[in-house]
């Protein structure tokens, strides 16, 4: 299991279309589970090729991304308060 979590510079046009992409690039690899934070169950071709994607899309100087290892016993240090509507990344999902 790795966290996700970026933060965008949106002050721009340019900004506002990093950040539809960062999104978007997580949400192929992962489950939102806030606004700028998602969780991602990857194996390590996966993860490298999302930090490469990642990377392609950031700008280092306005922008940060950052990557928690949580690994494979992530449920027992995930602890939630408050409203909770996510699905969780290895729960069966029925469509």
């Amino acid at each position: 299991m790795v966290l996700i979590t970026y933060d965008v510079n949106t002050q721009t046009a340019e900004g506002r279309k990093r950040l539809r992409k960062v999104a978007k690039a997580c949400v192929n690899y992962g489950i939102r589970v806030q606004n700028s934070v998602f969780e991602c169950v990857l194996d390590g071709a996966q993860l490298c090729s999302l930090k490469a994607i990642l990377e392609e899309i950031i700008d280092d100087e306005l922008d940060s991304v950052r990557f928690y290892h949580l690994g494979n016993n992530y449920q027992k240090r995930v602890e939630e308060m408050g409203k909770n509507n996510a699905i969780h990344v290895e729960e069966v999902l029925l469509l």
